[in-house]
């Protein structure tokens, strides 16, 4: 449990710190939206090496899964754009095979 915590908290900080340097160069916002950009892609990075992996490439591919499904989320809360079927069912797929990844027994 504490790995999808971690996780999710992970795929937030990667979002928000690569969605203010969207509003930035493609809403045309202030530079300074960087600012708390790059904090927040620090902050992702950091939660990346407390995830309890043995292997860097494992945390990474199975996080994949998780950011994809946090992605949708992102899009329906705050750009109001809910996922389609399509969407859904893919993060579905991905979600399962991150948790193959996290939970197999080795």
């Amino acid at each position: 449990m504490k790995t999808a915590m971690i996780y999710s908290l992970a795929a937030a900080a990667e979002i928000a710190g690569c969605f203010a340097f969207w509003a930035w160069l493609r809403l045309n916002g202030s530079a300074l939206w960087a600012i708390p950009g790059v904090a927040s892609l620090c902050l992702f990075a950091y939660l990346l090496t407390i995830v309890e992996s043995p292997f860097a490439g494992r945390a990474y591919a199975a996080y994949g899964g998780v950011y994809i499904a946090a992605s949708l989320v992102w899009m329906w809360l705050v750009e109001k754009s809910p996922p389609d079927r399509w969407d859904l069912a893919g993060a579905a797929l991905c979600l399962a095979g991150a948790a193959m990844m996290i939970y197999a027994p080795r």
